[in-house]
């Protein structure tokens, strides 16, 4: 066994976290780790790493067994460039290789010294378990699999985005080749083309896999089991995602059915004592049910997860037939074409996805189609009776309590009424009065799901809204989705939404739009693209021209810009080193709520931080030549 886990328990104060965990892990497994947020998926990742002591039980490495760790923090040498940081994946072989020289020379001078052959034996055994003599063919392999061709090999470190240093982190542990590989949600920032290598990839890996992921389409793709942390207790599943949703709905159904069962016995257990314990003729006997009823253990209920939620999208007035039409609509940022020439026809009840890599304009797309911003040229039209729902990709977080959110728009609604509603998006209880400005990134968006439900709009305009969501919202989501019988466009990477809704797909790529069937006809394509083309060389377009005021202009709005997005990654980027540090204090490891708290905290700060990258990156491939 690489890995075994024997009746551990992990509290911190008095909250337990893991209570009795059972596990196991071998070679070639692949374990899908899930769980409600908080429920101690973290916690169970970081005791199976050594970073946390168990409070009672043990944690079991075997002998010789490497694990590599996949961080959503992960650490890059920032005075490397992208290759050399492949190459210290390597380091062990390459230090032998060197010492291997050392020895090559000595023997040529004691050609049967031992201790040189045995010396010369174990570096070559380094050596050989790397690989190392094809490290160059591997490190250009991985590389290329996620989105780094040759022309990205000189790359300084400190250039790359948040997005890429997760996938550089990756291509390196990959090339380690650990016998355990441990992946915090490995699927980020990557595009259709570079998941499925990645998939591909895993399912050929020799060793065994232990993955947190909300991605239901990776889980089932790669996953043969499933560990799921529920109530501080871990229970596993044969097979992948799909294959453990009806051995947990069967599980569940069985347990109510014998909770039902004991009920039911101790009702009638109850009801005869009752009758009987007064009567002389038959005192006896009652007293020999009321021994049987205090003995008698009553099954618990099915754990009602707080993730099941159920809600609908409805709306109260219909819209003419056309909802929706753009001619020839042109979409730029800054002087980069963004949409060319865009014509769109969208009817009542249609639902179409927005897809694409980063940084290709969805987001702008959608908000000129919403009105928020303004295209470059083209027209627009919504039709008659249009009311829209916007959700954006990134929630503003607000003053005031989770209920004065709901009760400042709706004054009208009482607080039973809105305390009903707040419930079935899991803020329960004292969690109405929680200051909006704590919430994290997933109580965030449903909230805002929340108040989509009271504005009933017939059209939703939906960008990115399954971030920050684990698999069972997601799950809850989708539902919604699909039950909707309003017009919807939406943005989203997430590719068992696209395969369930079955809608058409406008793909967005270097400023062409192409529509798909459907998700099946996308990944079809995907498959059938050269695996290292990344895109067309962009033919060079004439610039329009500008009068040397309005260049100094443009160029000083974009320095100030760029200044200004320096300042905030580098301002963000202190906050992510205090909060990691913090991870490890001990007013954080042993109180867990301010541990998940501070953990969502840490995710909405590197998803800012991104985006920054992001647009940086943008202005730097735009403008270079005003930035030097």
């Amino acid at each position: 066994m690489y890995i075994t886990l024997q009746k551990v328990n992990k509290s911190f104060g008095a909250e337990p976290v893991l209570c009795d965990v059972n596990a196991t892990l071998d070679r070639q497994e692949r374990i899908g780790i899930i769980g409600e947020n908080g429920a101690g998926k973290t916690t169970l990742i970081r005791v199976i790493l050594g970073e946390l002591y168990v409070d009672s039980g043990e944690v079991t490495l075997g002998r010789g067994v490497t694990v590599g760790y996949l961080a959503q923090n992960a650490a890059l040498d920032t005075e490397l460039c992208i290759y050399e940081e492949m190459r210290t994946a390597y380091a062990p072989a390459l230090a032998a290789m060197a010492k291997l020289r050392e020895l090559e020379a000595a023997l040529e001078q004691s050609p049967h010294d031992e201790s040189l052959l045995n010396a010369h034996a174990e570096a070559t055994a380094v050596i050989d378990a790397q690989d190392a003599y094809n490290m160059d063919v591997q490190i250009k392999k991985v590389l290329s699999g996620l989105e780094f061709g040759p022309e990205t090999y000189d790359k300084p470190i400190p250039v790359l985005s948040g997005g890429e240093c997760t996938r550089l982190q990756l291509a390196k542990l990959l090339l380690q080749n650990p016998d355990v590989l441990i992946l915090d949600e490995p699927t980020n920032h990557l595009d259709f083309a570079t998941l499925e290598w990645l998939e591909a990839y895993l399912n050929t890996y020799a060793g065994a896999i232990l993955t947190v992921s909300h991605d239901r389409y990776f889980l089932d793709a790669v996953t043969n089991r499933i560990w799921e942390m529920e109530e501080n207790e871990l229970h596993i599943y044969k097979g992948n995602y799909s294959a453990y949703l009806p051995q947990k709905e069967a599980e569940r159904a069985l347990q109510q059915k014998q909770h039902d069962a004991d009920v039911a016995k101790a009702k009638k257990l109850e009801d005869y004592v009752a009758r009987n314990l007064v009567r002389a003729s038959t005192t006896k006997m009652a007293q020999s049910r009321r021994k049987q009823l205090e003995k008698l253990e009553i099954t618990d209920r099915p754990h009602q997860q707080g993730y099941e939620l159920k809600f609908q999208f409805e709306y109260d007035l219909e819209p003419y037939e056309d909802v929706l039409t753009t001619k020839k609509l042109e979409v730029v940022a800054g002087t980069k074409p963004l949409v060319n020439s865009l014509d769109l026809a969208v009817l009542r009840g249609d639902k179409l996805i927005i897809a694409g890599p980063n940084g290709t304009g969805k987001s702008t797309l959608l908000k000129v189609l919403s009105g928020q911003l303004r295209a470059k040229s083209g027209s627009i039209k919504l039709g008659s009776g249009v009311q829209l729902g916007y959700f954006e990709q990134q929630q503003r977080r607000r003053g005031g309590r989770v209920m004065d959110a709901i009760w400042d728009k709706w004054p009208k609604m009482s607080e039973l009424e809105i305390r009903s509603l707040l419930a079935r998006f899991n803020f329960k209880g004292e969690e109405v009065f929680k200051e909006v400005s704590s919430l994290s990134g997933g109580e965030l968006s449903r909230l805002r799901f929340a108040e989509l439900l009271l504005e009933r709009p017939n059209m939703l305009l939906l960008d990115e809204p399954t971030n920050h969501l684990d698999i069972y919202t997601r799950e809850s989501l989708g539902k919604a989705l699909m039950a909707y019988t309003g017009t919807l466009l939406m943005i989203t990477h997430d590719r068992y939404l696209m395969k369930s809704l079955g809608c058409p797909i406008l793909y967005l790529e270097n400023g062409q739009a192409d529509f798909y069937e459907n998700f099946a006809a996308l990944a079809a394509h995907s498959a059938s693209a050269m695996p290292t083309k990344k895109a067309e060389t962009e033919k060079s377009q004439d610039k329009p021209s500008v009068n040397a005021k309005e260049e100094r202009r443009l160029k000083a709005e974009v320095r100030a810009r760029a200044k200004t997005l320096e300042t905030e990654i580098e301002k963000l980027a202190a906050d992510i080193t205090e909060m990691e540090n913090n991870l490890s204090l001990p007013e954080y490891t042993t109180d867990h709520v301010k541990l998940g708290e501070l953990c969502d905290a840490l995710e909405d700060a590197r998803f800012a931080q991104q985006e920054r990258y992001d647009e940086w990156e943008k202005l730097l491939e735009e403008h270079g030549d005003w930035l030097g």
